[in-house]
C-alpha cells in the first residue's frame, strides 16, 4: 500500500552517506536523484522505498514527533545487521534487536535506531526464528 516515505535532511551528502551504507546491507540502493536534491533508496521500482531530501519550504528539517519508518527484511540476521550498521555510521539506538511480546510463529523481532538526522526508523522481521 505505501510507495515510499520521505524524510528530511539538513545535510544531503551526509544523508546519502548513512542511506547509501546503510540500504546495502539489505540489497537496496540509490533509484533515483532528482534536482533540489531528492533522493529514493529501495531494492526496486514499484516496491516501498525511502526518499531522503532537503524540506522543500527551504526551513529546517526536523524529525516528526512519533513519526517512524520501519523497513521490513526477511530475517532477524538482517535486522541484527541493519541497527548495527545504523549505530556504526553514527545514528542512535532507540531500541535493540529483540522480539517484542512473545516468541511463535507471529513474533516481532525488531530494532529501532535513528538516523544522522534524528529520523527514527525500524527493521523488522514477523515470523520465527
Amino acid at each position: 500500500m505505501i510507495g515510499y516515505a520521505t524524510i528530511g535532511t539538513n545535510d544531503l551528502e551526509r544523508a546519502r552517506g548513512f542511506y547509501d551504507a546503510l540500504s546495502a546491507v539489505i540489497g537496496a540502493k540509490r533509484l533515483m536523484e532528482m534536482e533540489h536534491g531528492f533522493t529514493m533508496y529501495g531494492t526496486g521500482f514499484g516496491q516501498a522505498a525511502i526518499c531522503v531530501t532537503p524540506p522543500h519550504d527551504g526551513q529546517a528539517a526536523t524529525p516528526g514527533n512519533g513519526a517512524m519508518i520501519a523497513i521490513v527484511v526477511d530475517e532477524r540476521a538482517k535486522v541484527d545487521a541493519l541497527h548495527a550498521k545504523a549505530v556504526a555510521l553514527g545514528g542512535s539506538c532507540e531500541g535493540p534487536p529483540g522480539v517484542r511480546g512473545d516468541e511463535g510463529p507471529q513474533a516481532f523481532y525488531g530494532a529501532y535506531f535513528r538516523d544522522l538526522d534524528g529520523n527514527k526508523l525500524c527493521a523488522f522481521r514477523v515470523g520465527p526464528a
